[in-house]
């Protein structure tokens, strides 16, 4: 039988989640810089980098692969950060993540699965496909 979490450290987490999905940037990479996880991981296997993505904020994203985050950590579903960007349609995130060494074939959905699903043919082509 596990113990139950530090109600500290959950609200702590939450705030750090928060941090990502808003894109607040600075607030988010002080506390990486203080030594929270760049690859924190919620209870979905959403990262940091993940949360950032799917809401639009390449700024962040940049700020944790730049501070060793994961550009392809695969959430429980399967899913890629870079396949979220893709199905939101946001080209400076998918480049924030292709200049961080994101794979565009990752993950189920591939990003690149994903753009054909959504008729994205501006993503397929930063992907080099057709």
């Amino acid at each position: 039988m596990s113990e139950a979490p530090d109600p500290e450290v959950v609200e702590l987490a939450t705030k750090i989640f928060d941090l990502a999905r808003q894109g607040r940037t600075e607030a988010l990479v002080e506390y990486v810089d203080a030594g929270v996880p760049a690859n924190l991981t919620n209870d979905r296997g959403d990262c940091l980098v993940m949360l950032a993505a799917y809401h639009g904020h390449a700024d962040a994203v940049r700020a944790l692969l730049a501070r060793g985050a994961g550009a392809d950590r695969v959430n429980d579903r399967g899913q890629t950060p870079i396949a979220g960007a893709v199905f939101k349609g946001d080209a400076d995130v998918v480049r924030a993540l292709l200049e961080g060494g994101a794979d565009p074939r990752a993950g189920t959905p591939s990003a690149v699965d994903t753009a054909r699903m959504f008729g994205r043919t501006d993503m397929l082509r930063l992907f080099g496909e057709q």
